[in-house]
């Protein structure tokens, strides 16, 4: 199947290969659906939208390659009352309609955005803003709760870039091509407010074409574009079958979740012990086995690295036993529970995403259940598992417990939840570090989540994009694609 959808996109390319100007516009592929770029609020969630809003809709503070906090809209800021406001001096700028950008309509604008991004970073550092202040037509302020060392950093995600119904003030400005014109849709820089006439050079124009992977990789396999963003673990085998040159694969260094989330309506979650059955009986080690990539790293705890907490946060306590001597636990455990249950089967559905990396994942995660007489299927919706692939944000703590919560509809520990919420209120970073302290070793015996390795985020990066570096957040800002 992975194989006939290279094909396919071979042909329908091929007749419109053609040499591209050194000097002329880039051209970027990004993996993802047409409507995800084009309406990326509506779809911020995807790789896609995101990247599509970051470059229509900058925040007040933006991200560079490396994962550094750079200036957005707004051009300067300080930060006063020992790290609970912060004022940003905006720039000069218009939004989408020609209108000037003033500190009213931020306001507005991120109070709106502050409630979507709660709800999916339920103890960030973005939970903790208590107002939000106009100040001037220039200047606005954001006063926090307590201090949050992570703040500009939650800032600076893509979901809390600032647009109006229109859109937002750049960098760049989306124009939908034409039918006969290259790409989907041109990116091109928003002129200087001092200087509105002058424009800018072809080489700073972006052309953007959002499709499949299978596709985005055969473009660029015919020089038809300069970079292919928005690579994950579904699309990777269609590197190998496309036979593309190893030198061109960048892979960013990303941490963050992979693995899967229970969910808190399958009842046969709510017993404990079939939790912990589950989790150790995965062998992480022969599932990234079955994809070529260097440096892969496993994952068996939910928070990969110390952080804000006193020390490393401690494996499990079977992660040292051979997986003969886990599977023959789990084993026992799955034939208890049918024992007490009339002898009834065990079937999971899973809920994962389309692509020839997803259908290997699967193979091997039901290969590994059926050795503890677990039987898994697909589903699309309403499933006992669902995997999570996120790279986390900023490094913190909350991010990951967080997202594997009660509030983010996982199978969760009620106990844990409640000193998530007060970490939130902690007066101090202290407080709250110790808070966190207390709720992660709960989180990770409950096992409602499965960590499985870390995410893979890759791209494809041509000669002509040598300003392009990999990103620990996984962001790549366009107007950095050439040096």
């Amino acid at each position: 199947m992975a194989k006939a959808a290279l094909i396919t996109a071979m042909l329908t390319l091929v007749a419109s290969c053609g040499d591209r100007s050194a000097n002329g516009p880039i051209g970027v592929s990004v993996i993802g659906a047409q409507d995800e770029f084009r309406a990326p609020l509506t779809h911020i969630d995807s790789l896609a939208g995101a990247i599509s809003f970051a470059a229509t809709a900058q925040g007040l503070v933006s991200y560079d390659d490396a994962g550094n906090v750079i200036p957005g809209l707004a051009q300067r800021w300080i930060v006063v009352d020992d790290g609970k406001s912060y004022i940003f001096r905006l720039r000069r700028a218009r939004w989408a309609n020609g209108k000037r950008v003033d500190a009213r309509d931020v306001r507005r604008i991120l109070l709106a955005r502050k409630r979507a991004v709660v709800a999916e970073d339920p103890y960030g550092p973005v939970a903790t803003i208590s107002d939000i202040l106009a100040m001037t037509a220039d200047v606005i302020e954001i006063r926090l709760k307590n201090p949050r060392p992570n703040f500009l950093m939650a800032l600076a995600l893509p979901q809390m870039g600032i647009a109006m119904s229109d859109g937002g003030s750049g960098p760049y400005r989306k124009i939908l091509q034409e039918k006969g014109q290259p790409g989907d849709m041109l990116l091109t820089p928003v002129a200087d407010f001092m200087a509105p006439e002058e424009q800018p050079e072809d080489i700073e124009t972006r052309i953007i074409w959002a499709e499949r992977s299978a596709r985005a990789i055969m473009r660029f396999q015919n020089g038809q574009s300069d970079l292919v963003l928005g690579g994950t673990l579904a699309d990777l085998p269609f590197l190998g079958l496309a036979e593309v040159n190893a030198g061109t694969v960048r892979f960013d260094p990303v941490v963050g979740l992979f693995g899967l989330a229970l969910s808190p309506r399958t009842k046969l979650f709510d017993d404990p012990n079939v939790r912990e059955a589950i989790n150790m009986a995965i062998e992480r080690e022969a599932l990234i086995g079955y994809f070529d990539i260097n440096r892969w790293r496993i994952a068996m705890q939910i928070v990969p690295q110390q952080l804000e907490l006193p020390q490393m946060p401690a494996p499990p306590d079977w992660a040292r036993q051979p997986i003969t001597e886990r599977r023959n636990l789990a084993i026992g455990t799955i034939t208890r529970w049918r024992a007490q249950h009339d002898g009834k089967p065990v079937t999971l559905s899973i809920a994962l995403p389309k692509g020839p990396g997803m259908e290997l994942l699967f193979i091997a995660l039901r290969a590994q259940l059926r050795a503890i007489d677990v039987d898994l299927k697909r589903t699309d919706r309403n499933a006992d598992l669902t995997l999570v692939d996120e790279v986390a944000p900023y490094p913190s703590v909350s991010w990951y417990l967080g997202r594997v919560s009660c509030k983010r509809k996982v199978h969760c520990s009620k106990e844990a939840e409640e000193l998530l919420e007060q970490s939130v209120a902690a007066e101090d970073m202290a407080g709250r570090a110790e808070l966190l302290a207390q709720a992660e070793p709960l989180v990770q015996a409950h096992n409602g989540f499965i960590p499985l390795a870390t995410p893979v985020r890759w791209s494809l990066a041509g000669r002509r994009v040598n300003g392009y570096s990999p990103s620990p957040r996984g962001y790549h800002d366009m107007r950095r694609l050439v040096k």
